[in-house]
């Protein structure tokens, strides 16, 4: 059975091609454990775990790689606002996501690694970019270590997006940057912040930055070069233009197809926490059969964006109800009443 995905790096839907044959690797972003899990997270899980299950179905065999990131600005901030110790507020939120998605039969990934766990292979990547000329540590005392935009050619490649059209990393303090576009590699210690929150580099004692996480992660866990990259499109640039340039710039050839689902929306936007206009999963799976809720969230095509109301979740009601009732029949024309479970879950 052939599958064609559409490729953001090349703007085609292509016919997919493993790099080994009968196995497939795929690294998805996972989530910031900052707050629960909304729709919009939850949308990315389903999508991606129909894919694995399809290509199984297949016969192929899957990796599957799922990152945690449980350190960065936000997660500090949050930490600094409530009192709860940023690694305790991390491992609450880990936990709420993992019960969203187990509720809605989303099989765990084949390896989870977090960002706290790898950062000595972080440490080395970004020593790797710096003696290759494509990052460099600030002048400023900082500590900080950015990626040399100017320095790869092809920066924007994934995106699109022309250099003047891209604005400076939000992610990234300006000081000491030579250009507004260099993205952080690792952030030096800030005053104020937690002593647990910073490690050890040549540079200085930081933490690092969002992007340097899944390069380093996705090369341990499924190498150099690997099949399908995938994420919600938000992510598409900054965040997987720069994973995408940092590590092609260390020499690896990185993800052969880029993946992303759709966003979910209310009214023309994004569902976000920073809008403030997102529903928690948790709501809804207290609201409704997480049957429902996941049906609801694989309905659309995966790219397309997902406008969610009350009427989606009525709508996915009755179309289970449609095809319990069709099983149901047919169990009992052929004899096998009783026998026949009715539409659930995957396991």
């Amino acid at each position: 059975m052939s599958l064609h995905l559409y490729d953001t790096a090349t703007r085609t839907k292509t016919e997919f091609k493993p790099l080994v044959e009968g196995k497939v690797s795929i690294y998805a972003c996972g989530p910031t454990v900052q707050k629960p899990p909304h729709l919009g997270h939850v949308r990315k899980e389903v999508n991606f775990d129909v894919l694995r299950r399809w290509l199984e179905h297949a016969g192929h065999e899957v990796t599957f790689v799922a990152n945690i990131t449980d350190i960065d600005d936000k997660i500090l901030a949050l930490s600094a606002e409530t009192g709860e110790p940023w690694w305790a507020l991390g491992y609450r939120v880990e936990g709420q996501f993992h019960e969203a998605i187990r509720a809605l039969g989303v099989r765990p990934p084949t390896y989870e690694p977090k960002a706290t766990g790898h950062i000595p292979e972080m440490v080395e990547l970004i020593a790797e970019l710096i003696d290759a000329g494509h990052a460099y540590a600030a002048d400023d005392g900082s500590g900080d270590v950015y990626f040399d935009v100017a320095s790869w050619p092809a920066y924007g490649s994934l995106s699109g997006m022309r250099a003047d059209e891209m604005a400076s990393d939000e992610e990234a303090d300006l000081r000491g940057k030579r250009d507004p576009r260099d993205f952080a590699l690792w952030k030096g210690t800030k005053p104020g912040e937690p002593a647990t929150a910073s490690w050890p580099a040549p540079w200085g004692r930081g933490r690092p930055g969002w992007h340097i996480e899944c390069s380093a992660m996705a090369g341990k866990y499924l190498g150099p070069e690997f099949d399908i990259h995938g994420g919600g499109l938000d992510l598409r640039f900054p965040h997987h233009e720069n994973e995408l340039a940092q590590s092609t710039a260390a020499g690896d050839g990185y993800a052969r197809y880029w993946v992303h689902n759709g966003l979910v929306t209310v009214g023309d936007q994004k569902m976000s926490k920073s809008l403030g206009n997102f529903v928690l999963a948790r709501d809804l799976l207290a609201r409704y059969e997480p049957l429902v809720v996941r049906y609801a969230l694989g309905a659309a095509h995966y790219r397309s964006s997902l406008a969610i109301g009350e009427s989606s979740f009525a709508e996915a009601e009755a179309a289970l109800d449609r095809i319990r009732s069709f099983q149901q029949r047919v169990a009992r024309t052929l004899g096998f009443e009783g026998m026949l479970v009715a539409a659930e879950l995957p396991e």
